[in-house]
């Protein structure tokens, strides 16, 4: 069996001019970065035309098995293609950390992927090394305003501001620095996230325009001063010099699915800790290329579909035509009680018992915010009938239908039969709406979130959280959406709990402003913004050859 590199290796790419021209962009529309990638014009999404139908892709809660959400999502786009439809796909940029980590890249699988499959997954068109520029400029003044004098009267024991890196390091998570005394800096306890957690990441992805980037950006907050007051980038001068960093990164990028589909890969937040959904801009620009855009939010619907719906969908005045949830028997499977050894064997009990997982990511969709759906199973070839029944009669009887899918094997041909289903929900009426009124009090946001979402009792308030909370109410922030950071393992806030919970109470354990994107971020159980690398990470099979050819990526 070829290995997912080996197939986009073999693959005959169409040069990117000619991927343009199939959704109407001139030459004057794009730069070419080489002869298979190029950046979109901003002006593209301000064009005077009707906007295309947005199908969102998302998922069950993930598991090892694996379900496949973005090999589904390209897969979709090229059903859809097949089927006569003009299309384009939207995703969102890998980052460095899971590449070389445990969960590999992000370009999807088999024969549904985005390519030049090395290229997105290693540093691409330099986005998030703009991002971490940017991020660490801002960081680099911040230290050097206080060192210089601190005429703000910045309390050093009160900066939230860290630096970033975009890869996995748990030894930067927590670190002293500016030691030396004398001309080497100010002393004092800091840290870094991974650069797909900074808020850096949140602004670029939900700004509309440069200027609106650069306003996001001033109104960063670093810190407080001794009387608590908040300190932004603005404050410091920041936000002219950061946004000339991110002048480039702030245009969508053009590449290609293995079968020549217009794809805009384009800003990477990761789902857990920040709202997990490409750029605002490359929705948009899509939207006016394309008569359906596929898009896809990180890990299960609890976590980046509700981002994308409540935080990005708010935002950006978007609202979708119809949402694909992806699952697979196998990790249905798992959420019932199977361990991953035991996968390939018939257990209709175990199913039984993970189905509900994939039953309330259903139903949040169609009753929480109100839009149709369609499941897409993934089958894997140890399925039987049997199984896959069981999951249809359980989606019959919340009047879903369910797709069998087998885009991984088969590409665009095996994802035709769910993309018909998608193009009949994006005719049916939808009653879309948020889970919550941003107007209510932040507490009242977040209950709204666990007990609407998750399925949960009640929330749970650190100290520290709670005082947060009413200093940043007390500071006029009330009146924002949530972003939840939560383990993508369960509905839970407790990873070890599977399947479909109920009756548990969520802690929340601090809580942060990111005032540049627009939101407040509630941090819960062991939830971390700078990852550490596994036991084996995937870096020790990546190598390249004297010809320069890439192995060991998936």
């Amino acid at each position: 069996m070829k290995t997912d590199i080996e197939i986009a290796q073999e693959a005959e790419l169409e040069h990117i001019g000619r991927i343009a021209e199939k959704i109407g962009l001139s030459e004057d529309e794009i730069e070419y970065y080489g002869k298979y990638k190029a950046k979109i014009d901003l002006a593209v999404m301000n064009r005077k035309k009707a906007d295309g139908k947005l199908v969102l892709v998302t998922a069950i809660t993930p598991t090892p098995a694996g379900e496949g959400k973005t090999t589904t999502t390209i897969g979709l786009a090229d059903g859809m293609r097949r089927i006569g439809k003009k299309v384009v796909v939207a995703l969102r940029e890998p980052s460095l950390g899971p590449v070389f980590g445990v969960k590999g890249g992000a370009a999807g699988g088999g024969y549904a992927q985005v390519v030049p499959m090395e290229d997105i997954n290693l540093h691409f068109t330099g986005d998030f090394h703009a991002i971490g520029a940017a991020n660490n400029l801002l960081a680099a003044m911040l230290d050097n305003h206080i060192f210089q004098g601190n005429r703000l009267g910045i309390d050093k024991d009160r900066i939230t501001w860290k630096r970033c890196v975009d890869m996995n390091d748990r030894q930067l998570r927590y670190v002293e620095d500016g030691l030396g005394g004398g001309k080497n800096g100010v002393p004092r306890k800091d840290g870094y996230d991974i650069t797909v957690a900074s808020e850096i990441m949140a602004i670029l992805c939900l700004a509309t325009s440069l200027s609106d980037l650069k306003a996001r950006l001033s109104r960063v907050i670093v810190g407080y001063t001794f009387e608590g007051k908040p300190v932004t980038a603005g404050d410091l001068k920041a936000a002219g010099a950061m946004a000339a960093l991110l002048k480039d990164a702030i245009k969508p990028n053009l590449v290609q699915t293995l079968e020549h589909t217009p794809a805009i890969v384009h800003g990477g937040p990761f789902a857990n800790i920040a709202h997990g959904c490409n750029s605002v801009i490359a929705t948009r620009t899509a939207l006016k290329l394309g008569d359906y855009v596929v898009t896809e939010a990180g890990f299960g619907a609890d976590l980046g579909a509700e981002k994308f719906l409540d935080i990005k969908c708010r935002i950006a005045g978007l609202r979708p035509a119809a949402v694909v949830v992806v699952a697979t028997v196998r990790a249905l499977k798992m959420h019932g009680g199977l361990p991953k050894n035991a996968l390939a064997e018939e257990n209709l009990a175990a199913l039984r018992e993970g189905i509900p997982n994939l039953l309330r990511h259903v139903r949040n969709m169609k009753e929480v915010y109100g839009l149709p759906a369609v499941v897409a199973v993934n089958r894997f070839p140890t399925d039987t009938d049997e199984e896959i029944g069981l999951v249809m009669d359980a989606c019959k009887q919340l009047g879903v239908n369910v797709v069998l899918s087998t885009v991984w094997a088969e590409g665009g041909k095996g994802g035709e039969e769910l993309a018909r289903e998608v193009v009949r929900l994006c005719e049916e009426k939808s009653d879309f709406q948020f889970c919550y009124d941003e107007k209510l009090p932040i507490k009242e946001k977040i209950r709204a979130i666990v007990t609407k979402v998750y399925g949960g009792k009640d929330v749970a308030y650190t100290p520290e959280a709670d005082a947060e909370i009413a200093r940043l109410e007390a500071l006029g922030f009330a009146g924002t959406p949530v972003c939840m950071a939560k383990t993508q393992y369960s509905f839970s806030d407790d990873a070890t709990r599977l399947g479909a919970p109920e009756g548990f109470t969520v802690t929340v354990r601090s809580v942060k402003i990111s005032a540049g994107a627009g939101f407040v971020v509630a941090l819960t159980g062991n939830i971390l913004t700078m990852p550490g690398l596994p036991p084996v990470p995937a870096a020790e099979r990546i190598d390249v050859d004297e010809t320069g050819k890439i192995t060991g990526l998936f």
